[in-house]
């Protein structure tokens, strides 16, 4: 496949990304407060799903990880706040099994994944594991996120969200710098931004 739609898909996801930020910063400006909008998770899903194809095509076996992990806690979220019973069963159904069904492909052919993903000569080994930690780092907000919404009982994005989103990307930022990727230093940096500013609403008095 021709690079430029490589990145095309990579940035089609970031900005994706990047507006379901902005819409939640947005709305949470207005309320003076941090707001867990609807429409923040059907993007993050939407984009997750994007990003993890990015990956696959630029063999980078830390973005596919990554999104994998909080894929299922998007669904969550949409199901907590009782907007994924309002999607048709079919799309359902697609959306739920979809990575599973990657995954069961991964185990049937990973001696073929496996020299796709990490046997690189111009990427070494310490780069993949870097790159593998700053996404498990930036992932883990979602299973924090996800640990902390069940205990309270609603769909919520407490202040140690946005903290561990903050070193989480500045992991990836310098992964993607190293790695030459332009789509990750593009969508994480603006991010960042996005990052402090909510920590800010949320330490904010009142």
């Amino acid at each position: 496949m021709n690079s430029w739609w490589i990145y095309g898909i990579g940035f089609l996801a970031q900005i994706l990304f990047s507006a379901r930020l902005f819409i939640q910063w947005i709305a949470s400006e207005r309320a003076k407060r941090v707001l867990s909008p609807v429409i923040f998770w059907q993007l993050s899903m939407v984009a997750s799903f994007l990003l993890c194809l990015y990956g696959w095509l630029r063999n980078d076996f830390a973005i596919i990880v990554g999104q994998f992990i909080s894929y299922y806690i998007y669904i969550w979220n949409l199901k907590t706040q009782q907007v994924w019973n309002k999607l048709i069963s079919p799309l359902r159904f697609v959306f739920m099994f979809m990575p599973i069904i990657a995954i069961a492909w991964f185990l049937w052919d990973w001696r073929d994944i496996r020299v796709h993903l990490f046997a690189q000569e111009n990427i070494p080994m310490w780069l993949i594991i870097f790159g593998i930690g700053g996404q498990f780092t930036f992932t883990l907000r979602f299973i924090y996120q996800w640990w902390y919404s069940r205990k309270v009982g609603e769909s919520l994005l407490p202040l140690n969200f946005w903290l561990i989103s903050l070193l989480g990307s500045s992991m990836i930022v310098i992964y993607a710098i190293i790695r030459h990727d332009p789509v990750l230093v593009v969508g994480q940096s603006t991010g960042m931004i996005i990052y402090a500013r909510n920590i800010y609403l949320s330490l904010k008095p009142g």
